[in-house]
């Protein structure tokens, strides 16, 4: 089986500082160092989940940033990540994200670690919508 198309959710770490123009070596770390917690916290999770690195996020004050996409959820993103302190709360907010069918999550409900890093959730209405008018015509 090919595993991109078995995952139906996808975590993007910005790897890429557009200030200095070069790969951001934190990012770098937290991609490799999230990598190895997915795929120790069990297939089912590592099976659920791709991650990948990418250029600038837009999230250059509050670094490093990490976003959770999935189709028809709400999509995250967390800025001011500390690669070794929230490694283990990423992993449980992914176990949260993928059990949740909108994607949907309240602040309280979150890791701690990770209260007053949410920088973005960006609702699926738009996706949805558009998914409805494709099964329509």
């Amino acid at each position: 089986m090919d595993k991109a198309k078995d995952t139906t959710h996808r975590i993007t770490v910005c790897t890429n500082c557009r200030h200095v123009g070069k790969p951001c070596r934190p990012g770098l770390d937290l991609l490799k160092h999230l990598q190895l917690a997915i795929s120790q916290a069990g297939a089912a999770l590592a099976d659920d989940f791709s991650l990948e690195g990418s250029v600038c996020m837009a999230g250059c004050e509050r670094p490093c940033t990490v976003s959770f996409q999935a189709t028809a959820k709400a999509t995250y993103l967390f800025g001011d990540i500390e690669d070794a302190s929230d490694i283990d709360a990423l992993v449980s907010f992914a176990k949260l994200y993928r059990d949740r069918p909108d994607g949907l999550t309240r602040e309280g409900e979150r890791p701690t670690a990770l209260g007053g890093k949410t920088l973005a959730r960006i609702p699926a209405a738009i996706v949805s919508a558009e998914r409805q008018l494709v099964v329509l015509q």
